[in-house]
């Protein structure tokens, strides 16, 4: 894991900018994006008075069902014989620390831990060979899920698309490998989701070629891959946690939605 590099978005007043993260908790706000590439950065400073935003701004976010076989087993769902894709909205988007508000609409939210892949350029048709080229980094995502509608609906749009149901972050890690990274979901520092990125059923480059060649990807787009076994449902007062191997740890509260 030697090489990673990660970057975050923070607000600061009315202020949005990239900061690099250092490894004693300070960070260094940095020139450019990792669409544009980065120039220089400033001297290190402390977090304070810093709010965290998601890592990503897409134009569309991508979900991937049953990409994990113990995943599609224990929801008693036959294995697709090409990804399985849908759609979530940006509106959905919240960063690390922000609040994951249950809905009245649903009696059964789950939390889904995944490794997300940000896309730095605009594809189309993107041969699987050469698909890597398109990242621009990988982040943390909690594809939230209201477990009961998607049953009742039958597609995916109402279950996955309530606000706050994808929390993104905390940073982007540059550098990384995704190949075998682990994936831990944790509820109140309690392991419930343990799983590999090497057990997915199609990998990174074969999402982003089937992808390209289904829609235009642009810059900031984000991808969520799929979740291992394990998924559960997230309950008001609780703490849930995305950690993935050499990106970081996403950590979200949990509310009732205010009525």
């Amino acid at each position: 894991m030697t090489g990673i590099l990660r970057v975050a978005r923070f607000s600061e007043k009315e202020r949005v900018f990239w900061a690099f993260l250092e490894e004693d908790g300070q960070v260094r706000e940095a020139e450019g994006d990792p669409f544009r590439g980065f120039g220089h950065a400033g001297p290190a400073r402390s977090m304070d008075g810093l709010r965290w935003r998601p890592p990503v701004v897409p134009t569309k976010i991508i979900g991937v069902g049953r990409n994990y076989r113990a995943h599609a087993a224990e929801l008693g769902h036959d294995l697709p014989a090409e990804p399985l894709l849908f759609l979530k909205p940006p509106s959905a988007l919240i960063a690390h620390d922000e609040v994951i508000r249950l809905p009245g609409a649903s009696q059964r939210v789950d939390y889904e831990g995944e490794l997300g892949v940000v896309i730095r350029r605009t594809a189309r048709a993107v041969p699987e060979a050469t698909a890597l080229d398109c990242v621009a980094g990988y982040t943390c995502v909690n594809d939230v899920t209201a477990r009961d509608l998607q049953k009742r609906d039958v597609q995916f749009t109402r279950a996955k698309g309530f606000d706050t149901f994808c929390p993104v972050g905390p940073c982007l890690a540059l550098g990384v490998d995704p190949s075998d990274l682990e994936i831990v979901t944790r509820v109140n520092g309690v392991p419930v989701q343990r799983g590999r990125t090497s057990d997915m059923m199609f990998g990174i480059a074969r999402l982003i070629a089937a992808i390209s060649s289904i829609m235009t990807l642009q810059p900031g787009d984000l991808i969520a891959t799929g979740t291992p076994e394990g998924v559960g449902p997230l309950h008001a007062g609780d703490s849930v946690e995305v950690a993935v191997q050499g990106v970081g740890t996403l950590r979200n509260p949990v509310r009732a939605e205010a009525t």
